[in-house]
């Protein structure tokens, strides 16, 4: 009887993980730029159905987009992740065929409704909307047919190992970006203050107004401070322990960001994962193929950004995530004035907390110099929110370049080209080699692949030393092979097929309310076939305005705890409670609706949440 395998030996013989980097692209050219700089996959949003209601796409630009991703083994994903309503069904049903026909490899989708229409084969995947948080949540919706999942951002480094551990299919995480304070999906300050949904992809951005914070004793506890407004998710430091935990999808938030955001960004992560994947070739490999060379370095903090955090990954308590001073990008912090160049924007805050700015007109006595008056505090640190130089630089098509190594062999009657994404061409040929008066070389003929995606790895040539081929000839060759290939990439492309439902899989919970957003009947019928026995209209669906008391969002993000005012902490020492409940007032106007915002706060110590009601 042969010895069973020991886990050690298992892990040696697997097959490495791929690790996917996800980027945004806001449009074709974005996503070319994302796929430049070492993206390997793409997630866009089409001409209708995307949670970015402004990010929207022709199927033509997503059809190129997806031929020149593919070049490189790299995918394209599609949003269709709002909510959709009875009459738009029929809508994103056409829609989907269009984007399958276009070549998109999978669509990322909240609304179950999708699980009961008459699709193509295309893969499904769980969209962060879908508030996956428990091991449970993504085992039934592996079972339910989705080929990957978009977990939570709140979520910590034990609880997506949990996760992971529980399915088989690809867990993405998001490892950089902005941060919503409520849970994806479960968001309804917009749709009730402003009747603008944030499930429907024009969220007003209440969590970005400036508040005023009251006890129920009208005591100030924070004036005019942006308390729901949240610093930028930043996993470079944890990136491996995200590896670790399992994830095998790394996605970076953005897709109304601009193509310098996003090719620095993606050019960041995509040398933090090499350094991951060189160090571990056994266990880990790319997800896609090409050589990605850049002309600069990149720095997140050139790019636009509320300061960082690691959110909860790291620690379910930390002690301060939110930007509360300011919504807006604080940049580069200035260690050094003398690297300023003139036209630079440097921004502070004043001794009264206020953020403002100006241009940088030089540097006198190690102070810049501002292009108008204003008063700049003595010991004031400064961000550069804006830099020339970095600006001109990104601003170059020439910033990076991917290509794909190649390998050819020259033989009297064929060549032959075989390349790392394991496409192999044999082309015959009629070629007369001459003897050479002097000595030729043929290989820097093959090594001119400039206009193409290649580069030549190795060069085998299996001709007499002394063969002369007229450089016309060998030109030609050459294109006639970089053709071919590009034409078997194509012809040998394979996108994955969607899985199949199991329909004895049971949903965990069975009874639905409007947080989950459920607004159709094909997402009713989805529910209750997998055991759902109540089922409550999304928000969205309901004409009636929204109840005083109504949930808006659920947060980990607690006003309390980012003051100082944990409620816990506060009667463990004995100190005085603010006397509940509590108040957010903000003056700013918002929305459509021009109107004013007025939420409460109920502190949920037990699970260490917090949620906002109307």
């Amino acid at each position: 009887m042969p010895l069973l395998t020991t886990t050690k030996d298992a892990v040696k013989h697997a097959e490495p993980r791929p690790l996917e980097l996800l980027a945004p692209a806001r449009d074709l050219q974005v996503g070319r730029a994302a796929i430049m700089h070492g993206a390997d996959a793409v997630y866009i949003g089409a001409s209708a159905f995307g949670a970015r209601a402004s990010a929207g796409n022709s199927v033509e630009d997503i059809a190129e987009l997806c031929r020149f991703a593919h070049q490189f083994r790299a995918k394209v994903y599609t949003t269709v992740n709002t909510i959709v309503y009875e009459r738009e069904l029929e809508a994103v049903r056409r829609l989907i065929d269009k984007l399958y026909q276009a070549g998109v490899d999978a669509i990322i989708v909240q609304d179950m409704a999708l699980l009961r229409m008459q699709l193509p084969p295309i893969e499904l995947h769980a969209s962060t909307q879908c508030d996956t948080r428990t091991p449970e949540k993504a085992e039934f919706l592996q079972e339910a047919g989705f080929s990957q999942i978009v977990l939570a951002r709140e979520l910590t480094l034990p609880e997506i190992k949990a996760i992971t551990e529980r399915v088989k299919v690809p867990v993405e995480v998001f490892i950089h970006g902005a941060l919503c304070v409520s849970y994806s999906g479960r968001c309804h300050a917009s749709q009730a203050l402003c009747g603008r949904s944030a499930n429907r992809g024009e969220c007003a951005q209440i969590c970005r107004l400036p508040y005023t914070l009251t006890d129920a004793n009208g005591k100030v506890l924070a004036r005019d401070k942006h308390l729901l407004s949240l610093h930028d998710f930043n996993t470079t430091a944890s990136l491996q322990q995200l590896v670790d935990a399992g994830a095998s999808s790394f996605k970076i938030e953005g897709r109304l960001k601009d193509e310098a955001y996003v090719k620095n960004i993606t050019a960041h992560y995509r040398r933090k994962l090499d350094e991951i994947i060189a160090a571990n070739p056994d266990r880990y490999r790319r997800a896609s193929c090409g050589t990605v060379n850049l002309n600069f370095t990149p720095s997140p903090q050139k790019s636009f950004n509320r300061g960082f955090t690691s959110y909860f990954l790291n620690e379910r308590r930390p002690a301060s995530i939110a930007s509360i001073y300011t919504p807006k990008s604080l940049g580069e912090p200035m260690q050094n004035l003398d690297d300023l160049h003139n036209g630079d924007g440097l921004s502070f805050f004043t001794s009264r907390g206020e953020y403002t700015g100006f241009l940088v007109n030089g540097v006198r006595g190690g102070r810049p110099v501002p292009n108008k008056p204003i008063q700049i505090p003595k010991n004031a640190s400064f961000f550069r929110t804006t830099d020339v130089a970095w600006d001109k630089t990104m601003s170059r098509t020439d910033t990076a370049s991917r290509r794909i190594s190649l390998k050819i062999k020259l033989f009297s009657n064929r060549i032959e080209g075989e390349d790392e994404r394991g496409v192999r061409v044999v082309l015959p040929h009629s070629l007369q080699p001459e003897a050479a008066r002097k000595p030729q070389n043929i290989r820097a003929y093959f090594e001119k692949l400039g206009d193409t995606i290649y580069s030549l790895a190795d060069f085998e040539l299996h001709l007499p030393a002394d063969s002369f081929i007229p450089a016309s000839a060998l030109t030609a060759l050459r294109r006639s092979l970089t053709e071919a290939l590009d034409s078997a990439a194509v012809a040998t492309y394979r996108r994955n097929l969607r899985a199949k439902e199991n329909p004895e899989a049971k949903y965990p919970a069975e009874k639905l309310d409007y947080r989950d957003n459920v607004a159709n009947s094909l997402a009713d019928k989805f529910y209750r076939d997998h055991g759902v026995k109540q089922i409550e209209p999304a928000m969205e669906t309901t004409a009636a305005p929204a109840k005083a008391g109504t949930v808006v969002m659920t947060t980990r993000h607690c006003v309390l705890r980012e003051l100082g005012l944990c409620l816990r902490e506060l009667k463990a020492n004995g100190r005085e409670l603010p006397k509940l409940p509590l108040t957010l007032r903000s003056s700013a106007r918002n929305g459509s609706s021009g109107s004013t915002a007025t939420l409460h706060v109920r502190p949920d110590c037990a699970r260490c949440e917090m949620q906002i009601t109307l």
